[in-house]
C-alpha cells in the first residue's frame, strides 16, 4: 500500500491546471500591498470600538496576513446538519473547483461521495482535490478506509480532474512507527486543517466529514464569501498537497496504493524526515508571513464598505526549522493585550471539546483583566472518546482531571468569580438522542458592548499537540460590522444552550473522581512522545 523510497521515482504527475506556483512566495510576488493598519482598521462608525480594536490589529498585521471583506461576507452556521446541507449544495452548484482539507473522511460517507460523483458528471471542468492525514486515512486497511472510499474517484474520472493527498507526519517514522499501535499512532502528529472551499467561497470549520459531524456531533462554522480568502486557503492547501503523498487506485485488497511523486516539494518525511522538514520549512515559511505571503485582489467589495479583518493563521510546528507558525503568536497576543487596564470590562470566551488547553494558553487567560468569562468543554457524557475501547476509553476522565485543574486554578488566580467552566451535554454518548460536542475556538468582547469584536475559528483545539504535532488552520476575525457582532454573539450564546457551571464542589464528588489508571495513562502517552 505504501511506496516509499522507489517512489520518489515513480512517473512525473501532471499537476492540474488550476494548481498555483507555491515556490513564488517572495516579496516581489505579492500582488498588491494590504492598507496601513493606521488606515484601515480605524475606519468605520464606531470611532471607541476601533480605538479598543487598534492595539490587537497593529501587532496582528505583523504576525499573520490578512484580507480586508465586509461583515456580510462571512455566514454563521449553527448545526451538523446545516453544515452538511451547506456543503453539499455548494458542491453541486460548484463549477471550478472543489478542495478539501479534513482529518479523515468517514469511510461509510457514500451520499458524500455521491454528491462529488454528481457535480463532476455534470460538470466536465470542474476538479476535485482532497487532502486527508495518512495515518487516520488508512487506518482500517486492508478493510475499507478513508483512502480505499476515495481511489475509485480518480478511476472513474482520472487523476487530471481528482487529486486525493495524504499527509504523514515526520514524527512517525522507524521503529516508532514499526511498533506503536494504529490506535495511538496519531498521537505523533496529524494533518488537522479542515478548510472546506467550493468555486469561490470557503467553509472554515473544526469538523471533520462523518456521519456524526452531519448530525449529532456538535462543532462550529463559518462561511466566507470571498475570493481572496478562499484562494489563500487553497494555495495553503495546494502547498501541503505537495508534501504529501499521492493516492492511486490499486487492484491490491486495500484498494490502493500511497505513493511519493517525484515532483513532490521535499523528499519522503520516510526516508529522511530531518531534510523533508528542512525542504517543508522552504515551502511553507513563505506563504505564511505576512510579508511573503502571496495575496490576491480578487474581491470587488468597496474599500469604504470593509469593515472587517480575517487572519488567516497556520500552526505548522512540525514542519518548520525554525517555528515562524502563527496561531499560537496570535492568541498569544490577543490575550496578552486583555491583560491591559483598559480592558478591563470586556470578556471572553472559550471552548475546546478536548479541555486541555496549552500552558501557556491556560496561564494567559487567568492574566486577562476580563470579567464574565466562560470556558465551555464537552462532558465526558459529551467526550467522543466516552466508553471507546482501549487507552482512549480512558481520555474523558483524563479530561475532567484536566478541567479540574483548571477550576482550581481560577479558584487561586484573580479571576476568581469572575470566571467560570461550563460542561456542554445533550444526552449521553451512544445512547438515542445523545450528542458529543467537538466546538473549539475564542470570542472577545470589548468594553461597553454586547457582542463579540474578535473571534477566532478553525481546526485547533488549542492543546500542547496543536502547537507541536499537527497541521492546523484557522480564521481570526477583528470586526466593527455590528451585524457580523450580533451573529458572533449568537453563536457563542447558543453553544451555551446545554451548557451547565461545573465547580470545585462538583469536581469533588465520588462520581467525579479520577482513578490512577487514567494518571498513568496520561504520564505513560507523554512518556514515549505522544500528547493529547
Amino acid at each position: 500500500m505504501l511506496a516509499r523510497s522507489t517512489s520518489r521515482c515513480c512517473t512525473k504527475l501532471r499537476a492540474p491546471p488550476s494548481r498555483v506556483s507555491l515556490r513564488v512566495a517572495r516579496p516581489q510576488c505579492r500582488h498588491f500591498s494590504m492598507p496601513s493598519s493606521g488606515a484601515s482598521h480605524s475606519s468605520g462608525p464606531n470611532s471607541s470600538s476601533a480605538g479598543l480594536l487598534a492595539p490587537f490589529t497593529s501587532e496582528l498585521d505583523k504576525i499573520a496576513p490578512s484580507f480586508r471583506i465586509n461583515g456580510s461576507q462571512v455566514r454563521v452556521l449553527q448545526t451538523p446538519t446545516e453544515f452538511y446541507e451547506t456543503l453539499k449544495d455548494k458542491i453541486r452548484k460548484a463549477e471550478k473547483r472543489i478542495f478539501l482539507s479534513t482529518l479523515y473522511i468517514g469511510k461509510s460517507e457514500k451520499e458524500l461521495i455521491a454528491t462529488l460523483q454528481e457535480a463532476l458528471r455534470t460538470k466536465p471542468h470542474l476538479k476535485l482535490s482532497i487532502l486527508t492525514d495518512a495515518l487516520r486515512g488508512t487506518r482500517e486497511a486492508p478493510n475499507p478506509s478513508c483512502a480505499s472510499l476515495l481511489a475509485p474517484l480518480i478511476s472513474e474520472f482520472g487523476s487530471d480532474r481528482v487529486e486525493i493527498r495524504m499527509f504523514h507526519t515526520p514524527n512517525l517514522t522507524g521503529l516508532r512507527k514499526k511498533h506503536i499501535p494504529k490506535r495511538i499512532n496519531e498521537g505523533w502528529g496529524l494533518q488537522h486543517m479542515k478548510l472546506y472551499g467550493i468555486d469561490d467561497e470557503i467553509i472554515l470549520s473544526g469538523a471533520n466529514l462523518s456521519s456524526d459531524y452531519f448530525s449529532d456531533r456538535q462543532d462550529r462554522y463559518h462561511v466566507y464569501s470571498s475570493r481572496d480568502i478562499t484562494e489563500y486557503f487553497s494555495n495553503l492547501q495546494t502547498a501541503v498537497s505537495s508534501l504529501s503523498f499521492l493516492v492511486k487506485p490499486s487492484p491490491e485488497p486495500a484498494g490502493f496504493e500511497l505513493v511519493w511523486p517525484e515532483d513532490n516539494s521535499a523528499i519522503s518525511p520516510l526516508d529522511n524526515p530531518k531534510k523533508f522538514i528542512a525542504e517543508s520549512t522552504a515551502l511553507l515559511s513563505g506563504l505564511i508571513s505576512p510579508k511573503t505571503a502571496p495575496r490576491t485582489a480578487l474581491d470587488n467589495t468597496p474599500a469604504e464598505k470593509r469593515d472587517t479583518s480575517v487572519y488567516m493563521l497556520a500552526q505548522f510546528s512540525q514542519l518548520l526549522s525554525p517555528d515562524t507558525s502563527t496561531e499560537l503568536p496570535t492568541v498569544s497576543h490577543v490575550l496578552r493585550t486583555l491583560a491591559a487596564p483598559e480592558y478591563a470590562n470586556s470578556s471572553w470566551t472559550f471552548t475546546a471539546g478536548y479541555f486541555n488547553p496549552a500552558p501557556s494558553l491556560t496561564k494567559l487567560l487567568l492574566g486577562t483583566a476580563s470579567t464574565n468569562n466562560v470556558v465551555i468543554t464537552a462532558s465526558p457524557f459529551a467526550n467522543g472518546f466516552y466508553k471507546s475501547p482501549g487507552v482512549s476509553g480512558l481520555l474523558p476522565d483524563a479530561y475532567t482531571l484536566l478541567a479540574r485543574r483548571f477550576v482550581r486554578a481560577v479558584h487561586e488566580s484573580k479571576h476568581r468569580g469572575t470566571t467560570v467552566l461550563k460542561e456542554w451535554r445533550k444526552g449521553t454518548v451512544g445512547e438515542p438522542g445523545g450528542w458529543t460536542y467537538h466546538a473549539k475556538g475564542l470570542w472577545v468582547t470589548m468594553p461597553k458592548s454586547e457582542n463579540p469584536s474578535i473571534s477566532l475559528i478553525g481546526s485547533s483545539n488549542y492543546t500542547k499537540r496543536s502547537y507541536s504535532l499537527d497541521l492546523e488552520a484557522n480564521a481570526l476575525i477583528v470586526t466593527e460590522n455590528e451585524d457580523l457582532k450580533k451573529r458572533l454573539g449568537e453563536e457563542q450564546r447558543w453553544l451555551q444552550d446545554n451548557a451547565t457551571v461545573v465547580t470545585r464542589e462538583d469536581f469533588a464528588k465520588t462520581e467525579r473522581r479520577v482513578g490512577l489508571k487514567v494518571r498513568i495513562a496520561m504520564m505513560i502517552v507523554q512518556l514515549v512522545g505522544g500528547a493529547l
